[in-house]
């Protein structure tokens, strides 16, 4: 390796005084001659562990030939960041290991944000350059089977470990390219975590549980980062294991707890302007494959039409998320987007079709303080004249915020009988009639009246 390590000698002559630009030259310098030196044929029949040691050693090497101009901790600093910027994703590999980090923001090459339990703060991570940036981001949806360029300046991918990724390059992305990636956690959160974290409470989760043991079709409702896809893998540990489930996602986020899950990705054109393969041709696909319940990732377009077609057509216990705000700005939303599938149908009769196809909409979302919890949960019961009627079953009221202007309040049960209650009879689930008795849940005294 001592032939690697002596063509790496030469960068360091003529370093920038300041001890940062230094380092990022010796690094950028040191990561294009490890790139050159890795196409020779002896470093060519090595396997990925191999060459990985080879490379770390040849960087040893060249920092302790360069003793003098590195202290042992920019050494250390120095190799692992040129192992990243060759094998990973460069100066974003630490934040993609750290477990606390759920969203990562880039906003050029030289702002980078990140989310921690909820709340944003800016990154010290850097980019060399706006090219280095747009390199990285062409390295990271490449990996997927993704392309990202001038003619497609934009790109929704899903990696490896399940972690979503958009970018936006310019021209598109006027003040330098722009990355976002929702971390997936390795484990996902179950609803005992989700009780821990005062995000729902026992009451609304046996609820939720007998409602998907028994069937009854449900939509998930939110905002982006609300919770709506962890969610709904939560809601999937009720599904009996003898159903066959399947998914239908633009990136892969759901990670059911199923052994017999069928998962479908829909698929962007290619150079061409051809081959894509949109949310709708995949369900009307499902269709077809003998499934007992369809989950749709989300619904935005005239898939919605499709989807609710599924539910009415035997495929109880179905599920699907959607952007809105509230439960009953979801049933909005739904008629806009069943609009969209191209039939030009009555209003009454698209009201009808969700009416007899959603039984329950859920309700996350995020609040102040990044906390997020389900706030409603609302059953549809049926049409008055030509108006969908809705009654909200559980609610979450907020009362303010504490001094780290976190959102503080409580949730409680409305006093309503759900209508549902006599399908999951008949599915052979019951649930305690006190269960629903009108009170407030938690953050008050036992027996109080909700106001």
């Amino acid at each position: 390796m001592s032939r690697l390590a002596n063509a790496l000698i030469n960068p360091l002559v003529g370093l920038p005084a300041s001890a940062e630009d230094r380092l990022l030259r010796i690094k950028k310098d040191l990561h294009q001659k490890l790139i050159s030196e890795m196409d020779l044929s002896s470093l060519g029949t090595l396997n990925e562990e191999e060459l990985r040691e080879e490379v770390r050693r040849g960087a040893e090497q060249l920092c302790r030939q360069s003793n003098d101009l590195l202290s042992f901790a920019e050494r250390e600093r120095l190799i692992g960041e040129v192992m990243d910027e060759t094998f990973g994703i460069g100066p974003l590999e630490p934040l993609m290991r750290d477990p606390t980090v759920s969203d990562i923001l880039v906003n050029g090459p030289k702002c980078v944000y990140v989310e921690r339990r909820g709340r944003l703060s800016r990154s010290d991570i850097v980019f060399n350059d706006e090219k280095h940036l747009i390199e990285i981001v062409r390295r990271i949806v490449s990996r997927v089977g993704r392309r990202i360029d001038e003619t497609s300046p934009l790109c929704d991918a899903r990696l490896p470990d399940g972690s979503r990724v958009n970018a936006v390059i310019p021209p598109l992305a006027l003040d330098g390219t722009l990355l976002s990636i929702r971390r997936s956690s390795k484990t996902p959160l179950q609803f005992k975590d989700l009780m821990e974290k005062k995000a729902i409470t026992s009451e609304m989760v046996d609820f939720l549980s007998a409602c998907t043991r028994a069937r009854v079709n449900m939509v998930v409702s939110g905002g982006t980062g609300s919770g709506k896809t962890t969610l709904m893998n939560a809601l999937s540990a009720f599904i009996p294991h003898d159903e066959r489930v399947a998914t239908i996602e633009d990136a892969a986020e759901l990670r059911l707890q199923q052994p017999h899950v069928v998962r479908m990705e829909t698929r962007p054109a290619n150079i061409e302007g051809t081959g894509a393969i949109m949310t709708r041709d995949l369900v009307k696909n499902a269709l077809r494959m003998r499934p007992d319940r369809i989950i749709v990732g989300e619904c935005r377009g005239g898939e919605t039409l499709d989807m609710l077609q599924a539910m009415n057509t035997g495929h109880d216990g179905s599920m699907t998320t959607i952007h809105a705000n509230d439960t009953r700005d979801a049933l909005g939303r739904i008629e806009m987007m069943v609009g969209m599938a191209g039939f030009d149908l009555p209003i009454w009769i698209i009201r009808r079709q969700i009416v007899s196809a959603i039984q329950l909409i859920v309700q996350a979302a995020r609040l102040s303080g990044g906390v997020r919890k389900i706030i409603k949960i609302s059953e549809i019961v049926g049409m008055e004249e030509d108006t969908v009627s809705m009654q909200d079953i559980f609610v979450f009221k907020q009362t303010g915020v504490d001094e780290d202007r976190v959102a503080q309040g409580y949730f409680y049960c409305n006093g309503i009988r759900p209508k549902c209650l006599d399908a999951l009879e008949c599915a052979g689930v019951k649930l305690p009639p006190e269960m629903f008795e009108r009170r407030i849940l938690s953050g008050h005294s036992k027996g109080e009246q909700p106001k």
